[in-house]
C-alpha cells in the first residue's frame, strides 16, 4: 500500500511510516478441508472430490497446501492452530471448506464428521464457527480469504434432525445440496473476504458431476492467468449461476484492499501476490477487465472505483488523468470507503488533481482513521506528533494514535511504538512491552523493521533486546543465551520469524 512518508526523529532512532513489505517464503499458504464422511449426518458425495482438486488447483497457481479430509473436531482444531502461525508470515492466507454448515442464532458453524448434533448447544459444542475459521486467517500480511462451498441453515429451530435437513433440503430442488435456506451474512474485517458459494436465502448443490458447481467454477477462475481476484469472483458468480439456471448465486462479503491480486500473475506475467506501488498494478489491468471493473462501479463497488483512480495516478500510463481520479476516489468516499479517503486526502495535502486544501485533507484522515484504518491512524499520529496541516503539536494525542495503529497491527506503527516505549515515554508499558512489539512487527512483515533489527540493534536498549530474545525463543525461534547480545544466533532467529528461514 502507499503512504506519504513522514520521518520523525526521536532521541535513539528513526520512526517509521511508510509500509514495505518483502517477499517471505512461502508467500501465499492455503488450508483447503473436505468433510464427506460423517458418523452421524448424511454424507456428502462430492465434497471430498472437492478439496482434493482445488487443492490440487492451489498447488499448480503456486500455493503452499495444507489439505485436511474428513477431520474430527480435534484434528481440525489442530490442524487449524498450525495454519494459523504459518499464515502470519504470508502474504495471502486462503482457506476453503466443503462440507455441512449449519447457522445458530444468526452464527455460522462448520461441522466435523465426528459430530453428533442434535441440539443448537451440540452444535455450537461440537463444531467450528466462522469466527474461528476468520481468526485463523487474521495475521496475514496482506490478504485474507475464507470460501464456504457450504450453505445451510438450522431449519428446525432448537432441536435439529439430519434426516430432516436432509429431506428439507431434496423437498427444495432436484439435485442434492450441501444444506437449505444459506449461512447468516458475514461481516469480515477490512482485507478479508467471505466467499460463500451460496447467498443467504438459497441453497449450494452438491452436484452431479463429480464436484458441486461452485468448486468447479472456482478451479477454472483460479487458474486462468491474469484475472484480477474481485473479477475472478464475479466470473465465478456468474459461471455457477448460468450452470444452476439461477438456482445458485454465490456471494462474497468483506471488503478487499485497494492492492490489486491476480491469483495466477498478473497480465505481464508477475506473479507476486502484492506490490507497493498499487498505481503501477492496477495500471497492468487488461482493457476488458478495466470495462468489468467500470460496470462494478457503477453498481457502487468502491474497491473498483479505488482501482481505477489508481490507474489514472499512474503518470507513466495513457489514462494518467488525476482529475478524473478524484472523481472516482469522490464516488468511493461518499460510500464510506476509508482507502478511498485516506488517498483522497493524500491528494488535497499535495494538490494532485485538486487544489491543495489543508482543512480538507485534515477531514478525510480523521474521517479514514475513525473507521479504524490503520495507515490513516499513524499519519494522523505523525501530523500531531510534529505538527501538520493546521494541527498543533501535540504529543500526547500523538502517542495515544500510534498505539491504537500498532493494536490494529500496522508494522511501523508496532515498531514505532517500541523504540517510544523503549525510550521511557510511554508510563505503563516496559522492556518486555517494547519486545513484543517488536516481535509483532517482526511477523507483520516489514522489511525496513527486519533491516533496522538486525542492522542497527543496539538501538535498543540491553533489557529490550533479551526481551526480544526471550520472545523468540519462546516461538522456538532461538536457542541460545538469554543475554541481549544480537549475534548470528539471535539474527537468525530474527529472520526465522520474519519468515525467511
Amino acid at each position: 500500500m502507499s503512504c506519504i512518508v513522514r520521518l520523525l526523529v526521536m532521541p535513539v532512532l528513526l520512526l517509521l511510516s511508510s509500509v514495505t513489505l518483502a517477499s517471505a517464503s512461502p508467500d501465499r499458504v492455503a488450508l483447503v478441508l473436505g468433510m464427506a464422511d460423517y458418523e452421524t449426518i448424511t454424507p456428502l458425495t462430492n465434497t471430498r472430490n472437492d478439496a482434493e482438486a482445488l487443492a490440487e488447483t492451489l498447488t499448480d497457481i503456486g500455493f503452499d497446501v495444507t489439505l485436511g479430509i474428513d477431520l474430527t473436531e480435534a484434528d481440525l482444531r489442530q490442524v487449524m492452530k498450525d495454519f494459523s502461525f504459518r499464515s502470519e508470515t504470508a502474504d495471502l492466507a486462503l482457506i476453503y471448506f466443503a462440507g455441512h454448515g449449519i447457522e445458530v442464532q444468526g452464527e455460522n458453524f462448520l461441522i466435523p464428521v465426528d459430530a453428533r448434533p442434535r441440539s443448537n448447544i451440540d452444535v455450537q459444542q461440537q463444531s467450528v464457527s466462522l469466527k474461528e475459521m476468520l481468526a485463523v486467517v487474521e495475521k496475514a500480511r496482506v490478504m485474507r480469504i475464507v470460501i464456504l462451498d457450504s450453505c445451510r441453515d438450522n431449519p428446525l429451530g432448537g432441536n435439529i434432525d439430519p434426516d430432516a435437513v436432509l429431506q428439507s433440503a431434496l423437498q427444495a430442488t432436484d439435485e442434492a445440496t450441501r444444506g437449505v435456506g444459506g449461512l447468516a451474512p458475514a461481516k469480515p474485517d477490512r482485507g478479508t473476504l467471505v466467499a460463500f458459494a451460496a447467498k443467504d436465502g438459497q441453497v449450494a448443490l452438491d452436484g452431479t458431476r463429480g464436484n458441486s458447481p461452485y468448486a468447479r467454477a472456482l478451479m477454472e477462475k483460479m487458474a486462468k492467468p491474469g484475472l484480477e481476484i474481485s473479477l475472478m469472483f464475479r466470473q465465478v458468480r456468474d459461471a455457477v449461476l448460468e450452470e444452476t439456471q439461477n438456482l445458485q448465486e454465490p456471494y462474497t462479503y468483506g471488503s478487499l484492499t485497494g492492492t490489486p491480486f491476480y491469483l495466477t500473475g498478473t497480465p505481464d506475467g508477475d506473479t507476486e501476490v502484492a506490490e507497493a506501488e498499487p498505481t503501477k498494478t492496477w495500471s497492468k489491468l487488461r482493457p476488458d477487465q478495466e470495462s468489468q471493473l467500470l460496470a462494478l462501479a457503477n453498481l457502487g463497488d468502491t474497491r473498483s472505483m479505488l482501482g481505477l483512480a489508481y490507474i489514472r495516478l499512474n503518470p507513466e500510463d495513457t489514462r494518467f488523468d488525476p482529475a478524473q481520479a478524484v472523481s472516482f476516489l469522490e464516488r468511493a468516499v461518499e460510500r464510506g470507503s476509508p482507502e478511498a479517503q485516506m488517498e483522497l486526502a493524500k491528494l488535497y495535502e499535495q494538490g494532485i488533481g485538486v487544489t491543495v486544501d489543508e482543512a480538507r485533507a485534515l477531514e478525510l484522515y480523521q474521517a479514514a482513521a475513525d473507521q479504524g484504518f490503520a495507515d490513516a491512524i499513524n499519519d494522523l499520529g505523525f501530523l500531531y506528533y510534529q505538527g501538520g496541516l493546521g494541527l498543533r503539536p501535540n504529543p500526547t494525542k500523538a502517542l495515544e494514535l500510534f498505539e491504537r495503529a500498532a493494536d490494529l497491527r500496522h508494522p511501523e506503527a508496532q515498531f514505532n511504538f517500541a523504540a517510544l516505549i523503549d525510550d521511557g515515554m510511554i508510563a505503563d508499558k516496559g522492556p518486555k512491552d517494547a519486545a513484543s512489539y517488536l516481535y509483532a512487527a517482526l511477523r507483520s512483515g516489514s522489511q525496513d523493521v527486519l533491516n533496522l533489527l538486525l542492522e542497527r540493534p543496539t538501538m535498543f536498549a540491553e533489557e529490550t533486546r533479551r526481551e526480544l530474545q526471550s520472545q523468540l525463543q519462546a516461538y522456538d525461534f532461538y536457542t541460545g543465551t538469554i543475554d541481549g547480545d544480537i549475534g548470528p544466533g539471535t539474527k537468525r532467529g530474527i529472520r526465522a520469524a520474519y519468515g525467511l528461514e
